[in-house]
């Protein structure tokens, strides 16, 4: 098979901590970091005739997802026994969704969903002599108190075809579940987690080869490297002449190796049976219109709009969009802007030069600089009354002590040289500094330029116009041939 080229076939299952208060069938509240088992009860530690009730506001967020994905909605879903044994399973079984489950089909972007279905989380099992906690390898303990956080599972068909589009849509999935305000979808914390199923076939092929799962991974980088490992495994093997085994594997992202888990489920070996301590899940009309009224403007929709409306670049909406608290602090911006601003030019500065002096994942909205003060400088800038330099300098003021652009431009004189007869003497100046630089750039070596225009930048503080400066430059060297 050597001579053939591969694609891959991935397909995702996303699982989502449900932003509820409480469990999925029982009424401990829902925590992270805090002391071990003391968010636990009879029911989520399954001891004998502790009877489970399914949370509402669970139900309901997972009708938001499925109509924010364009699914079917289910008139009635059944709730299934899942069993296996696992040390963070202490019921033997997992309360899950089968073969009923909340919603079915739809899509999000170029990718299919197959089905979306609410579950309970398994408890968190920790490996002290791996976290270094005691001098032991072989001692695990659990925490019980994941167990039973709700989950919404959520799967796609085989639809993605590379690592970098994988983990392209998982953040539009992502940015859409935050903006729905159904989980806080914290990778690091466990919130979001994605397993890949992954196979490759002969380019041109309508037949899928065998596939393997790729467990919890946790991070968008992880992802995208784990399935580029996990893809170029399988095509060592069918080069080789070797068959790909369907398993269960584990990406090790410090190492990059992949190691077996086991071997791959099939659906009967959970046995499913429906859950006989749950009545059917059925969707009446009120909690639809109830759902309805509660979808907000979704991150696709929105990322349209701002190319529609506004002719913002497809990088710019994408960004805005996909980040909803730049997204609302940019037209809250562009909302207070006194005059007119070119929206591109707006969105520049706040993805751009706002978002370059932020801490990673800060919101802009609860820094010194409100939007109506980012607004006033850009205007500024884009009047002319200051250059981008000065609006830059500008910008750090505010992000530092707050205030208003105007005063602050006035207290550190950062106004706009326009004067030409000033510029033109420290242009000659700049060009006597460097004349090295000027002879390069008079024999057409335009790039040697820049020592110049750096020069008068530093004469002027910033506060010309660069491209007033550059033009002067030019016309004194060819003036002097």
């Amino acid at each position: 098979m050597s001579s053939f080229a591969f694609e891959p076939v991935i397909g995702l299952e996303i699982h989502v901590q449900l932003a509820t208060a409480t469990k999925m069938f029982c009424g401990c509240e829902l925590s992270f970091g805090q002391p071990p088992n003391t968010r636990t009860c009879p029911v989520c530690l399954g001891l004998p005739g502790a009877l489970p009730v399914a949370n509402e506001r669970a139900v309901h967020f997972g009708l938001m997802i499925g109509l924010a994905l364009g699914c079917e909605l289910a008139p009635q879903s059944v709730f299934h026994r899942k069993n296996y044994f696992y040390p963070d399973l202490p019921k033997g079984y997992q309360i899950s969704q089968y073969d009923e489950p909340l919603c079915r089909g739809g899509r999000l972007g170029e990718v299919r969903i197959h089905r979306v279905h609410l579950e309970e989380d398994a408890a968190k099992l920790i490996h002290l002599g791996v976290s270094g906690r005691i001098d032991r390898s072989d001692v695990s303990v659990v925490d019980f108190n994941r167990g039973g956080t709700p989950l919404a599972e959520i799967v796609t068909e085989p639809d993605i075809r590379s690592a970098e589009q994988a983990a392209e849509w998982l953040k539009l999935l992502r940015a859409t579940l935050r903006r729905l305000g159904v989980s806080d979808v914290n990778m690091e914390e466990g919130s979001l987690r994605c397993d890949a199923n992954i196979s490759v076939r002969e380019v041109g092929s309508d037949q899928l080869g065998v596939k393997t799962e790729l467990k919890n991974m946790n991070s968008f980088r992880f992802i995208e490297r784990g399935i580029k490992a996990e893809v170029a495994r399988q095509e060592g093997l069918l080069i080789g002449g070797e068959q790909v085994i369907q398993e269960t594997l584990h990406y090790d992202p410090s190492s990059g190796r992949i190691t077996s888990l086991r071997s791959k489920e099939e659906a009967h070996d959970y046995r499913y049976f429906p859950e006989p301590d749950l009545l059917p899940v059925t969707i009446s009309e009120q909690m639809r219109s109830r759902a309805e009224a509660e979808m907000p403007e979704l991150p696709v929709d929105r990322m349209e709009r701002l190319q529609r409306e506004l002719a913002l670049s497809a990088e710019s909406a994408q960004l805005l969009s996909f980040r909803d608290e730049l997204g609302d602090y940019f037209e809250a911006s562009l909302a207070a802007a006194s005059g007119t601003i070119e929206p591109q030019v707006l969105a520049n500065w706040v993805s751009g030069d706002l978002l370059g002096r932020l801490a990673e994942g800060q919101d802009p909205a609860q820094t010194n600089v409100s939007p109506a003060s980012l607004a006033g400088l850009v205007q500024l800038v884009s009047d002319g009354a200051i250059s981008v330099g000065a609006g830059r300098q500008v910008l750090d003021e505010l992000i530092e002590r707050g205030g208003e652009p105007e005063e602050i431009v006035e207290r550190l004189a950062l106004s706009a040289l326009s004067g030409e007869d000033e510029l033109s003497g420290i242009v000659a100046e700049a060009i006597a500094a460097n004349a090295d630089a000027a002879q390069r750039v008079r024999s057409g070596n335009e790039k040697a330029i820049g020592p110049i225009v750096g020069f008068v930048m530093r004469q002027t503080r910033g506060r010309a116009d660069g491209g007033q400066v550059k033009r002067l430059i030019e016309q004194q060297l060819t003036s002097h041939l």
